[in-house]
């Protein structure tokens, strides 16, 4: 297990004023293109805190579109992360649960800084549902092994990020991915070697009921997914395929602990009230300069 710290929260001093007495001119930044980043940045901009959103991809600018505030795309390393961060007076790594290479990034950018960092993380739910099909294994490697020896029909619902290690692990299987119906994804499917009828290219929210109907059409005979929380509709993908007696293999999460991690908007809005105190707070001291 890995443990992720940047500078405990709350560390309101770093914050500057905005000419009106508050806090408003203090800068959060947001790592991520989930559906969870995007939900924070629109309590940001109702709460009138400036920020910024870093999102890896086009795909993560496109579907950022309606939220305001300002917008870096591109992979960042650790040096990148750090020059985008010069200036802010807090960090929230809201990046998808299996991005882990962007959160050691992130993570060690914020230590260098002394930065505040938080994690949002949703909930996970592989605990809440058992099954003698439902398989948990931890890396995309161990999925296909397990895969190989279920069937010849695979279904992928773990995105189009590592499709080329999906078609280099399981040669002469049949591979159905569901990916977001871009050019570029759509592209790289067709790259990939996968024809027509092997690329579903559709946007959830996908429901129990259009699941099923799904897996009764495409007829997998092994399904590999990921451990994507409710937002990420984990009960509705699996529940399903454990119903039409499909095996299904979950990659669980990366362990990752965390020094400062909340899980729900509610814990988040508790949190921005506190850091918000802070910042004004250390805005009403005297200057050391000016006593």
């Amino acid at each position: 297990m890995n443990q992720l710290s940047g500078t405990p929260m709350p560390a309101g001093e770093q914050c500057p004023a905005d000419g009106r007495g508050t806090a408003a001119g203090a800068r959060v930044n947001v790592l991520g293109g989930t559906s969870d980043a995007l939900a924070l940045c629109r309590v940001l901009s109702r709460r009138g805190v400036p920020y910024s959103l870093s999102v890896a991809t086009a795909t993560g600018e496109a579907l950022a579109a309606g939220v305001g505030g300002a917008r870096q795309v591109g992979r960042l390393d650790a040096d990148g992360l750090a020059d985008w961060l010069r200036g802010a007076c807090w960090a929230i790594d809201a990046s998808h649960p299996y991005a882990e290479l962007a959160s050691r990034n992130l993570a060690a950018a914020c230590a260098a800084l002394r930065l505040p960092l938080t994690r949002y993380e949703r909930p996970s739910e592989i605990a809440a549902i058992t099954h003698p099909l439902l398989l948990q294994v931890d890396t995309v490697e161990q999925a296909c092994r397990r895969a190989a020896g279920l069937g010849d029909r695979i279904l992928l619902t773990t995105g189009s990020k590592q499709l080329a290690d999906y078609v280099r692990l399981l040669p002469g299987k049949t591979l159905m991915a569901r990916v977001l119906p871009l050019a570029g994804i759509l592209g790289q499917c067709a790259d990939l070697g996968l024809g027509v009828n092997q690329i579903i290219a559709m946007t959830g929210p996908f429901s129990h009921e259009l699941n099923r109907a799904l897996y009764r059409q495409y007829r997998p005979q092994v399904m590999i997914t990921k451990e994507s929380g409710r937002e990420g509709g984990y009960a509705e993908k699996v529940l399903p395929c454990l119903e039409l007696g499909i095996p299904c293999v979950v990659i669980r999460r990366p362990a990752m602990r965390w020094d400062d991690m909340i899980s729900t908007p509610e814990d988040f809005e508790r949190r921005l009230d506190q850091w918000l105190d802070v910042a004004n707070a250390s805005l009403s001291r005297p200057s050391r300069n000016h006593p």
